[in-house]
Order: C-alpha cells, then sequence, then structure tokens
C-alpha cells in the first residue's frame, strides 16, 4: 500500500516544527530581546521560527481532520517514484563526495553526469562544461572573492 498523504503530510509538519523550534532555541541563544533600541541578534529569526512551527501545527492539525479518500491515498507511485531516486541519490552521492574530494572535483563529476544522463550530451561537450564550470567556480570564489570552500586532495596537490 505505502506512505498515505496523510501520514506524510504529518511527517513533513513534524519535521518543520523541529527545524522552526531549532531556529528558536538557537535565537533565544543569540539574543531575542531588544539591545540598545534596536532587536537583538536572535530577534527576527526567533519569529521566523515561531512562524514555522505555528504553521507546522496548523498542517498537522488540516491532514489529520480531513477524511477523504484522497487524503489515504499513497503519496507517491512507484514510477513516479523513480524520476526522484534518480536525482536524489546522485544529490547524496554529490553531497558525500564534497566531504571526499572537495567542492570542485565532486561539482565536475556531478555535473558531468547529469549531462551525460539526464540531458544525453556527448562525453566531450559533458567533459568540457562541468570541468569549465568547476574552473570558473575555484577562479571566482578561491581567487576572486577569496572564499574558502571545501577541497579535497586535488586542490592540496595544487598547493590550495
Amino acid at each position: 500500500m505505502g506512505l498515505s498523504r496523510r501520514i506524510a503530510d504529518v511527517a513533513v509538519a513534524a519535521i518543520i516544527f523541529c527545524m522552526g523550534a531549532a531556529v528558536m532555541f538557537s535565537s533565544e541563544q543569540l539574543g531575542i530581546g531588544w539591545v540598545k533600541g534596536s532587536p537583538g541578534s536572535g530577534y527576527f529569526p526567533f519569529w521566523i521560527g515561531t512562524i514555522m512551527s505555528v504553521a507546522s501545527v496548523a498542517i498537522a492539525i488540516k491532514a489529520l481532520s480531513i477524511r477523504t479518500d484522497e487524503s489515504d491515498a499513497p503519496f507517491v507511485s512507484r514510477d513516479r517514484f523513480i524520476p526522484v531516486l534518480s536525482v536524489l541519490l546522485p544529490t547524496i552521492a554529490y553531497v558525500i563526495g564534497i566531504a571526499l574530494v572537495g567542492i570542485y572535483v565532486s561539482s565536475a563529476i556531478f555535473m558531468a553526469g547529469f549531462m551525460r544522463v539526464a540531458g544525453k550530451f556527448g562525453w566531450l561537450s559533458s567533459l568540457a562544461v562541468s570541468i569549465g564550470t568547476a574552473l570558473f567556480l575555484f577562479w571566482l570564489f578561491e581567487l576572486q572573492f577569496l572564499v574558502s570552500l571545501p577541497k579535497g586532495p586535488l586542490e592540496n596537490l595544487l598547493g590550495y
């Protein structure tokens, strides 16, 4: 049968509530009051977290109170879930790749993979665009903006 829309809505509402509560907690530590005539660092984030939490409770109440066949229908069918996985799994690999080989190499592999598989581009186009983009981003962030992004063994080998 699978996951129903009602359960999915309640689960997402719970996740949003937890995110809002975390923002509220962190903001409270920064200071949510007024300091020298202006709001503290956590004032606005605190209220954003509050709105997120209140909205998530409203979503959960609505999901639990509506009784229709549609709310008990499957959240996603297998044939619609496969395309989601075809994007989700490479994205997870990309994030793991950032930690292992750095953001530039991981981004080049990610772009080349999607260009080849999803875009059906040739190898030459895929490699040229992905490597060119990674080199441009390296130049932009590391050399122009002086913002250090996660690097891996290749960048270390090149002295960065």
